[in-house]
This record gives structure tokens, C-alpha cells and sequence, in this order.
């Protein structure tokens, strides 16, 4: 599981080691991460940098020969920001970290798992991979990239044994990269604790249901008119404020990215 020291990440970690699931975490900090393995008690860790192609690539490698038959793509960047505003160098940051790696470590594993006959590919997405907010357009493009990858890779896997779910988180409390940002939502629009993620890449294994968001119904339904009908939603979304809250996470997350 990439990602795994984040707030998400980590209370997946524990919800699958509870059900004696072998977990391997990968993230960035060895340290962190051995800390957290021992908390959990997880099989091992695998250190990469997700915005590294090589190292990626070595991940994917290291995880086949470990044998993994579940990969769990959690890993993101908030990848907030106005476009123009943004330098170069952090775009491919952006889109390498949240779409480009998901896709190489699936790439990786979906052979041994093919031969196998069975296995599961879960990616945490985003309900930003449904609709569009101000001062969002690359974390969007990557989060809208990552749920047609894992929709197209599901009808490629399906006859071969292999699931493939996305999971699409709106805002995520306690921890993480909204709950990091401390901005204030609107009323009425509510949040969900990242053990509620959790929950879902449970019932993604369990089930393999092709989608799953996690989200409050309010912001459901916002995210399903928005795919059908993006003009309205959005002259929705910023009578509700979504302007600025869009600009002050760009605002409180510049130096995460």
C-alpha cells in the first residue's frame, strides 16, 4: 500500500491487518514507516518516492517479488493551486505522485496477478475526479485521470480473475490533506474520518464493486449532477462557497506540493 503513513493510509493499514491481511507499507520516510509497522504490526516496508520514475519502477519490481497480490494506490499530493501559478516542475510532481505512478505500479503487478487468476487493485481517487473546483485544475486532471485508468483496467481484468475498484473520497477529517489545511466547510457540508476510507477499500476486497465514493450524501448528489451537468453544479457550488474554500486549501497546501 503506497501512502501509508498519511491519515487514510494509515487507518487502512490497521483495518486490514485487523482481518490478518500481510500488509506491506511503502511511503517515502523509512522511518515513519518502520514506526508505523511496528504500531500495526505490518510485514514489512518498502521506501520509494513516488515522484521518482526509477524508484517506482524498482517498487513495482520488489513488490512482485514479495509476492502482493492486493495493491492499494493511496499515495497523493494535494496538486492544489491555479494553473498559471504554478511552476512547471511542481506540475510533473503532481501528475507523476498521483496518476502516473498508480498506473507504472499496476502495470507492475497486474502480470502475476493475471497468472494467479485472482487478485485486487484499489485506488483512492477522489470526488475532484467527478467534478472541478476553482484553483484545482491539475489535482482534477490527475484525479479524473486515475478513475478512467482504473474504470478501463477493470474491463481488461474482469475475464482474468483481477478486480479493480476506485474509491472516491470527498472530505476527509482528523488527517490528511484537508484536515492539514484547517479550513472551515459550509454548513451542511460534512466531512467523513478516514476510517470511513477505510471501510470502503474493505468492501472494495470484499465485493470488488466497479466504484465507491465516501462522502456525505450531500456532497454525493453534488458529485453526481456534476458529472452529468458540470455548468450547474458549478453555479451551485460557489453560491455554497466553493471559491473560496478552493482558494484557501490552494492557499494552506502550497507547501505540500
Amino acid at each position: 500500500m503506497t501512502g501509508a503513513t498519511g491519515g487514510i493510509g494509515r487507518a487502512v493499514a490497521a483495518a486490514l491487518i485487523a482481518r490478518g491481511a500481510r500488509v506491506i507499507l511503502s511511503g517515502r520516510r523509512r522511518e515513519a514507516l518502520e514506526r508505523l509497522a511496528g504500531e500495526l504490526g505490518a510485514a514489512g516496508v518498502l521506501v520509494a518516492d513516488l515522484a521518482d520514475a526509477a524508484q517506482v519502477a524498482a517498487l513495482g519490481e520488489r513488490a512482485v517479488d514479495a509476492g502482493v497480490e492486493i495493491l492499494i494506490a493511496n499515495a497523493g499530493l494535494p496538486a492544489s493551486g491555479v494553473l498559471v501559478e504554478l511552476e512547471q516542475a511542481e506540475i510533473d510532481r503532481m501528475l507523476d505522485v498521483n496518476l502516473r505512478a498508480p498506473i507504472a505500479l499496476a502495470r507492475s503487478l497486474a502480470p502475476s496477478m493475471i497468472d494467479r487468476g485472482r487478485g485486487q487493485i484499489v485506488v483512492i481517487s477522489s470526488l475532484a475526479g467527478k467534478v472541478a473546483s476553482p484553483a484545482s485544475s491539475i489535482y482534477s486532471a490527475t484525479k479524473f485521470g486515475l478513475r478512467g485508468f482504473a474504470l478501463g483496467l477493470r474491463a481488461d481484468l474482469r475475464a482474468h480473475g483481477v478486480g479493480v475498484t476506485v474509491i472516491a473520497p470527498g472530505f476527509v477529517s482528523g488527517e490528511g490533506m484537508f484536515a492539514r489545511a484547517g479550513v472551515s466547510l459550509p454548513a451542511g457540508i460534512g466531512t467523513r474520518p478516514p476510517e470511513a476510507v477505510a471501510a470502503a477499500v474493505i468492501r472494495a476486497l470484499e465485493r470488488d464493486p466497479a466504484e465507491l465514493d465516501v462522502a456525505p450524501p450531500a456532497l454525493r448528489i453534488g458529485a453526481a449532477i456534476g458529472s452529468v451537468a458540470p455548468g450547474l453544479a458549478a453555479w451551485a457550488a460557489e453560491r455554497l462557497g466553493s471559491d473560496r474554500i478552493s482558494r484557501q486549501l490552494a492557499e494552506r497546501q502550497r507547501g505540500a506540493r
